[in-house]
């Protein structure tokens, strides 16, 4: 049965767009990710996947895939959805979270109330998160 994942996640970028938020996944980034590893910050990377923000993306049930600029740049993407730990709107952190097997067979996830920057994961977790700031879901 294919799993319910990419759905969520297509989901979400359709809400996020829709509602003119912009849309940001956190990825584990594993070996069959393609993204400038000079942007990836313990083993995850932030990425912005809205309209303005990418050309030609491709959200399958596999993988997603699109070309962006970093720094000037241009780099062809290509994302497991297996490797997708959270989607959300840049804007009000809404969105959802997802664990991700990592390869030693250990689950990685963001965690409730963290929400990463677009730079990468931060390297400490919020005490507590912000007041009123919104909590992302995880789906197993």
């Amino acid at each position: 049965m294919v799993s319910t994942k990419p759905y969520f996640v297509r989901a979400i970028f359709e809400w996020c767009v829709d509602q003119g938020f912009t849309p940001y996944v956190n990825v584990v980034v594993g070996p069959h990710t393609r993204v400038p590893r000079e942007f990836v910050r313990d083993g995850q990377i932030v990425l912005n996947v809205g309209p303005d923000a990418t050309s030609q993306l491709l959200m399958g049930n596999e993988e997603i895939t699109f070309q962006a600029r970093f720094n000037g740049v241009a780099f062809s993407v290509v994302v497991p959805v297996d490797s997708v730990a959270a989607i959300y709107a840049k804007e009000n952190g809404q969105g959802m979270a997802f664990e991700v097997a990592t390869g030693s067979g250990e689950t990685a996830a963001v965690s409730e109330g963290q929400i990463p920057e677009a730079t990468g994961a931060s390297d400490e977790p919020p005490a507590t998160p912000p007041p009123g700031r919104p909590h992302l879901t995880r789906v197993k």
